[in-house]
């Protein structure tokens, strides 16, 4: 076996908070072979639509299916979407009981128009992203606080969309802390003080950039970058995604430079969702860190090549 199969052999039966912006993906898909008459814009004639998991959804999606049991932390409308949302969630097996309904909101959902050469035509977005206060503040709190007893990791993704508030924040890293399990972010640049005392964050290289002022061209730049970013945001390790170019890791025991391990490239929506779920969940199944970011390099370099927001198995990760 190798280590690598060792380490996957340890995610099932791991337990992982996922505390976060909650979204649903629904995709209208049809064929288009005209302009309008009434304004320059294609015809797109419904053959199907489906819906899938977004945000931090799809991170739980991502945690589920590589074998990890999964409690979700967020909030929902009073609305359809919320009920497709957690029909959806439960019948992957990720429970729901830390979701908080607000009436006074919507349920955050990407209604996308794609035809059936999977090119885009439109989003329109249904949401309200001011950040949560009062009552249902309170309640994700004190979700946090029950839930955090059981968990071996918490995950922070944050998609402004005004779930992460200073003091959801504080409780999930205070959770964490007490218990002395791993807290990964997927970060937002306007949050980034929100997150000290964070174990590993994840921003790709364009939000690294806006945090440190740094431009990032080279390995050396996002090692650079990556330390500035590190004392800016008061965290262990960070874990700078490039693309193309790979992975930076900056981390409490070591560095290193990941080379991208895609073969070919379908669609990069919901990457990082990827990235961190696998790279929290090896954390979680005991892992070194420097491990951890390989095999959530691996997971990045499979999950491009699908359409859409996407999940990586088990089994694909033991392939070559």
């Amino acid at each position: 076996m190798t280590a690598s199969s060792d380490l996957l052999s340890r995610f099932p039966g791991r337990t992982v908070i996922v505390i976060g912006d909650l979204m649903l993906d629904h995709f209208v898909i049809g064929g288009v072979d005209r302009i309008s008459p009434e304004a320059p814009v294609p015809v797109v004639r419904f053959e199907q639509e489906t819906w899938r998991l977004g945000g931090a959804a799809n991170v739980a999606h991502n945690l589920a299916a590589l074998g990890a049991r999964v409690l979700v932390i967020g909030l929902t409308g009073a609305d359809d979407a919320a009920a497709t949302l957690r029909t959806a969630l439960e019948r992957l097996g990720i429970a729901s009981s830390g979701v908080v309904d607000d009436a006074s909101r919507r349920t955050t959902r990407k209604l996308r128009v794609v035809t059936t050469r999977n090119q885009q035509v439109a989003r329109i977005d249904y949401e309200d992203d001011r950040e949560v206060d009062g009552e249902a503040e309170a309640a994700l709190i004190s979700r946090i606080e029950q839930l955090s007893s059981s968990a071996d990791a918490v995950l922070i993704s944050d998609y402004l969309k005004g779930v992460v508030s200073p003091a959801v924040a504080r409780a999930a890293i205070a959770a964490a802390t007490q218990r002395r399990i791993p807290l990964l972010i997927d970060p937002k640049v306007p949050h980034i003080d929100y997150y000290s005392g964070a174990t590993v964050i994840t921003p790709n290289h364009h939000e690294a950039e806006a945090v440190t002022h740094m431009r990032i061209r080279t390995g050396e730049d996002a090692l650079a970058a990556a330390q500035r970013f590190r004392e800016r945001a008061n965290c262990e390790s960070v874990l700078i995604t490039r693309g193309e170019h790979g992975m930076t890791l900056l981390g409490s025991t070591g560095n290193a430079q990941l080379a991208a391990e895609a073969r070919e490239v379908a669609d990069v929506t919901g990457a990082g969702d990827t990235v961190i779920a696998t790279m929290t969940l090896a954390l979680a199944a005991g892992a070194p860190l420097i491990d951890a970011a390989r095999l959530a390099n691996k997971a990045a370099g499979v999950v491009v090549g699908k359409f859409g927001p996407a999940t990586v198995t088990a089994d694909e990760l033991r392939r070559p």
